[in-house]
């Protein structure tokens, strides 16, 4: 598995979290930063992250920001992404199994660093059903595929 990982100012410590735990992991990443103290613009992160999973190039994304609203909803406007704001083990188990979702975003401001691991590594494990899931995650799919 290969991750992109990206914040805004507002994600910056937790990012860092998350880069440990996939190096813990094992698992392959590109860090994208930010890497400023002074504000900085979401989407800025969010689309180059989204283009890279929805393309292939990586197999899944995490975002972070002060709350991960923005960062979900940027990274959501790329056709084929299935962003979930997570701030929750059991969303993170559920995103995976049922949405098939491909990046994950999670708010600093909302949750702190040990349950934002928690959820990164139950997200970064967990399968997805497929079954009456797929069916479902097709029809985004397929709308998508007219509608863009």
């Amino acid at each position: 598995m290969k991750v992109a990982l990206a914040s805004d100012h507002g994600g910056m410590n937790i990012r860092k979290e998350i880069a440990s735990l996939l190096e813990e992991l094992k698992i392959e990443y590109v860090d994208f930063g930010c890497e400023c103290a002074s504000s900085v613009d979401y989407p800025d992160y969010a689309l180059p992250v989204a283009e890279k999973v929805a393309s292939g190039e990586f197999d899944r994304g995490i975002l972070i920001c002060g709350t991960g609203i923005g960062m979900s909803i940027a990274a959501n406007k790329v056709k084929g992404v299935r962003c979930a704001l997570v701030h929750d083990t059991f969303s993170a188990k559920a995103t995976r199994a049922h949405n098939d979702s491909n990046i994950l975003a999670m708010g600093e401001r909302v949750i702190g660093p040990g349950l934002a691991r928690d959820i990164a590594q139950i997200w970064l494990t967990g399968e997805f059903e497929g079954g009456r899931h797929a069916n479902r995650v097709g029809k985004i799919t397929d709308y998508e595929e007219k509608h863009q």
